[in-house]
């Protein structure tokens, strides 16, 4: 299994690299998330020993048995699934970065729980919707502004990018007018001081599409397919 993990780590990181150059941008300006969702924590044992150092989860709950098996600090832990409420104390204490804030609400409830469990800084990405699918996630892009306005008051959430799951697509190239608007989001929102770093970063692209993404600008690529294996439907084949 390790030599499988390795093989394909390597063929990811080739990919990344030679996108990387065709937009003429440093490959490593480029974060990978492996994404470990349904995966047991035996599995991310071999990736870490392989070089993986971080990973993606879904659900809080199976996040949390396989972080304590492998180690809070033997990797970076980021949740890339949607936060439900009564989850999110328990998403401040396992994760280093969450990706999928989507509401004032959830972002009010951790700060709120930041504060209650001294945790001085959480990492945060704000998920968006532009593709308007009922079974996704995220804020639409007219509720933003109301969002990042929230997000603007010190506190301990770091605004640190925008994140999109777009609609799949067989082609891949479809999925950049997605990535190329998220972007631009992002380069306005950069211009008026919205982020905690200057640019903001772009938590973009998966296993069938993180190329198109990282042409477009992603900083951070969720990547779990192409090097865990194919998974039995193509909602889970991120």
């Amino acid at each position: 299994m390790q030599d499988h993990l390795h093989a394909n780590l390597a063929e990811v990181l080739g990919r990344v690299e030679k996108a990387a150059r065709r937009a003429r941008r440093d490959p490593d300006d480029i974060k990978l998330v492996a994404v470990s969702k349904t995966h047991p924590a035996e599995v991310l044992q071999q990736a870490i020993e392989i070089g993986i150092t971080t990973f993606g989860e879904n659900k809080v709950q199976e996040a949390e048995s396989k972080i304590k098996a492998v180690g809070r600090l033997r990797a970076e832990w980021h949740l890339i699934g949607h936060l439900q409420s009564n989850k999110a104390r328990k998403a401040v204490q396992l994760f280093d970065v969450i990706h999928s804030i989507d509401s004032i609400d959830l972002a009010a409830r951790l700060e709120r729980i930041c504060v209650e469990e001294n945790r001085p800084r959480l990492p945060i990405f704000v998920q968006v919707d532009l593709a308007r699918e009922e079974t996704k996630s995220g804020v639409p892009e007219d509720g933003l502004s109301a969002l990042v306005d929230h997000l603007s008051v010190p506190g301990r959430l770091s605004f640190e990018g925008l994140m999109i799951l777009p609609p799949y697509f067989e082609n891949p190239e479809d999925a950049r007018p997605f990535f190329r608007r998220l972007r631009a989001i992002r380069d306005d929102l950069a211009s008026r001081g919205a982020f905690a770093r200057d640019v903001g970063g772009l938590s973009m692209g998966m296993s069938h599409d993180f190329e198109i993404a990282i042409e477009e600008g992603a900083t951070v690529i969720r990547v779990g397919t192409a090097i865990f294996g194919a998974r039995s439907s193509v909602e889970e084949a991120i």
